[in-house]
């Protein structure tokens, strides 16, 4: 027997007894969690998430009664699962992780599903993603001098040891030297521009406003903005502190600026000084631009880099962020009060983005259903912009295409998959995506599914792949290996849409299975794939 047959043997005894446990295990009934762990909980424990969290719920809620608003009751757990895992993997959790829940005591398993999520390569891959598409957007770059792959997979890395955000940022504003060996320069050296042969100040200003601070000052860059107070002079000084550097085979260093944009009325080309947009007296005058600018941005004392990371880590948990668009806070510093109190406990406590994505997990406006079946309400814009209810919002495309290889698996597709399994979904997910449709660096635009991506997973070749009746495939295993009729419908789907059916779908899927064996078993396993995901249901954030 050779190599690839006993990978391939053990491939299939690993999946069929990690199916055949979970079909044999008693069903668990779904539970609605409470909304923070029912410890006692000490109000003046600043350190407590819930304590902080409970602070966001009340400030959302200020004026729900004024305006006769009502919110939902809490979802299932299950419901949780999913947008923890889609928010924090880019895909719904495997049949192996909500057994692996459904085991655990039902007093605090979401918090330890979420710290054990938190911990896991899975989310620190997924979320270095999301923030390279902020940080240097999603194209491959200037060749030679920039390594897209190289950064995301340094960003993972930070994320996955938890370093505290605001030493990635001063990296990605200040550092120098190879992108290879210090691949926060990629952040720089992405902006190289062939005719001046030096990375673009302008489009480095625009991209540290805009990902770091959260406003659109690269709107005023050839005038002074219309509907906030930035100056076009605002913008230029931004950009006076990238003016000095050059990017070459040596790597990123900084130089003598030559940063001289011309004046508007004169077209002569001007001295601009490195100044910060607000906040002048927290900029040291010394040191190197970078440096000062980098100690600027993460100043305590300046808010915008919290209320700016906390605007966007929110949007990543719900599919919308507290102020749209995620980039354009408003110049005042007028943010809702929610957002005040997260900005405020991520900066006290040292930048921490796992706590801050556990501070959010833990409030009940997350863990709102997204309607109320008792009262046979209907999810409402004005429930939504209120947050009275959990939005629902369409799934990005990556989200999309990791569900589908998920669901299709009866295992983790994790970190330590086998390399050929990786390599295949890595490949997969790329090529899905591709013809479904990338949105862009990170677009939160709530917007209806296209015709062509509705055909796609109608009949699009990598979904048929993913649920054809193969070796592999869990509608194969499920077909061979569910002790009943009713179990194999109810596995199929926890693997796709992360709930039991309800009675009336279960009578209705169990009766279709009745008495099939074989390849009609399979081909029918196959058809309820197809139907699952081509629901609304799949590819909606809920």
């Amino acid at each position: 027997m050779g190599r690839r047959d006993v990978f391939f043997l053990t491939a299939i005894v690993a999946g069929g007894a990690t199916l055949t446990a979970g079909l044999t295990r008693p069903a668990i009934p779904t539970q609605r969690p409470t909304p923070i762990a029912s410890t006692s909980i000490d109000e003046e424990d600043p350190n407590d998430p819930r304590v902080v969290a409970s602070r966001v719920d009340e400030a959302l809620a200020a004026d729900w009664s004024d305006m006769g608003l009502r919110p939902t009751p809490i979802a299932h757990e299950l419901t949780l699962m999913r947008r923890l895992s889609l928010a924090l993997t880019g895909s719904v959790p495997s049949l192996e992780d909500i057994r692996k829940f459904e085991a655990r005591p039902a007093v605090d398993r979401l918090d330890s599903w979420l710290a054990d999520l938190l911990a896991d390569r899975r989310a620190a891959d997924y979320l270095a993603e999301r923030w390279t598409r902020v940080f240097v957007g999603t194209e491959d770059g200037p060749f030679l001098l920039f390594r897209r792959r190289r950064f995301r997979t340094w960003l993972s890395d930070q994320l996955f040891t938890n370093r505290p955000y605001d030493a990635i940022v001063k990296d990605l504003i200040a550092d120098r030297g190879i992108w290879t060996d210090h691949p926060a320069t990629n952040f720089v050296s992405v902006t190289y521009d062939m005719d001046s042969q030096r990375p673009d100040a302008e489009r480095l200003a625009a991209r540290t406003a805009r990902a770091f601070l959260g406003v659109r000052l690269d709107c005023a860059q050839c005038h002074d903005h219309p509907f906030q107070p930035w100056k076009q002079a605002d913008f230029r000084g931004l950009a006076a502190f990238f003016g000095g550097i050059h990017s070459d085979l040596r790597g990123v260093r900084d130089g003598e600026s030559t940063y001289h944009p011309k004046d508007r009325k004169t077209d002569e080309p001007q001295d601009v000084e490195p100044t910060v947009p607000f906040l002048g007296e927290l900029l040291a005058e010394s040191g190197g631009p970078r440096d000062r600018l980098a100690a600027w941005v993460v100043d305590p004392k300046n808010k915008s880099l919290g209320r700016a990371t906390a605007n966007r880590v929110w949007a990543l948990m719900f599919g919308r962020p507290l102020v749209e668009p995620v980039d354009d806070l408003p110049a005042s510093g007028d943010v809702p009060a929610a957002l005040e109190v997260l900005a405020a406990d991520f900066r006290s406590h040292g930048h921490d983005l796992r706590r801050l994505i556990t501070v959010i997990a833990a409030t009940e406006t997350f863990r709102r259903d997204s309607g109320d079946e008792d009262r046979g309400d209907e999810p409402s814009t004005e429930h939504e912009t209120n947050w009275v209810a959990f939005p629902i919002t369409p799934l990005r495309p990556e989200q999309v295409a990791g569900s589908i290889f998920q669901a299709a698996s009866v295992r983790t597709l994790a970190a330590d998959s086998h390399w050929l399994v990786r390599l295949a979904v890595y490949n997969g997910r790329n090529d899905f995506v591709r013809r479904y449709g990338d949105v862009g660096e990170d677009s939160f635009d709530v917007h209806a599914s296209t015709i062509p991506q509705r055909l796609l997973l109608m009949n699009g070749q990598i979904v048929r792949d993913k649920i054809k009746s193969d070796l592999f495939n869990a509608t194969s295993l499920i077909a061979t290996l569910a002790p009943t009729d009713r179990k194999a419908v109810e596995v199929a789907y926890l693997a796709v849409l992360t709930r039991r059916p309800t009675p009336e779908e279960l009578d209705h899927f169990a009766a279709k299975l009745e008495g099939t064996t074989g390849q009609t078993r399979k081909d029918l396993l196959t058809d309820l794939y197809w139907i699952l995901f081509n629901s609304t249901e799949f590819s909606w954030g809920h």
